[in-house]
């Protein structure tokens, strides 16, 4: 191989380097409102704002285009999406059948570490989940973690890409931004504890019809939410 190909190869692999790690950036600067629902992508005040080039820049968008955290509209350019009431309920109705073949799919291929690992997770969680800073950190964070770690276990790869990249950040931008969103962190931790024992028991069936249940109860959470916004 020639030394000119090599530095190429470096060159390019640095590149992609730089553009996986603005994308992590991007990705908390929309899911934390930093870069607001609706706003227009500016390519030139994000390469300043972030010390980089057009290229990595463009590279990420594309990815985050690819999350669905940013959509294209014609004669109008790139925009941080916003969430209408009708996409936010589409998108828990995706996930309660998703996650449900999941869960289903854990009971089936999880290993006893990851058990073992669930188990501590929800003793954590019972452990600080009265304190105000238990309960925050539980809806913000540890009730993702619970679902993340069982699609992991699921072992199906389609079902973590659609999972664990695009709906997992489009969940964690509506919560973050949603200040009236209601949490209900006793029942659901207690729904976790029962589907975390169906698994543990290798009930497939079981399984996935809690996992389908727990989900829908925060769907129709959110539709309450958001008939009290329209009447208010």
């Amino acid at each position: 191989m020639s030394k000119r190909v090599v530095v190429k190869s470096l060159v390019a692999e640095r590149e992609n380097t730089k553009s996986v790690t603005l994308t992590e950036a991007l990705v908390e600067a929309i899911v934390e409102g930093e870069l607001t629902p609706g706003s227009k992508i500016s390519e030139p005040e994000l390469a300043k704002r972030y010390s980089v080039s057009r290229g990595p820049l463009r590279e990420a968008i594309m990815r985050l285009e690819g999350l669905g955290l940013i959509e294209r509209i014609p004669h109008v350019g790139a925009r941080v999406i916003t969430f209408s009431p009708e996409k936010l309920v589409e998108l828990y109705a995706v996930r309660e059948a998703l996650e449900g073949m999941a869960a289903r799919l854990a009971a089936r291929n999880i290993s006893q570490e990851e058990l073992l690992g669930l188990e501590a997770l929800l003793s954590t969680h019972s452990t600080h989940i009265d304190r105000v800073e238990g309960a925050s950190y539980f809806h913000q964070h540890g009730d993702f973690d619970f679902h993340y770690r069982i699609i992991q276990a699921s072992r199906n790869s389609k079902l973590i890409n659609l999972l664990c990249d695009e709906l997992y950040h489009l969940l964690r931008m509506y919560r973050y931004q949603s200040p009236r969103a209601q949490s209900r962190p006793k029942e659901a931790l207690e729904e976790h504890k029962f589907i975390l024992q169906a698994i543990r028991n290798r009930d497939e069936e079981l399984a996935e019809m809690l996992m389908r249940r727990h989900i829908s109860g925060s769907r129709k959470l959110i539709e309450q939410q958001i008939s009290l916004v329209e009447n208010d």
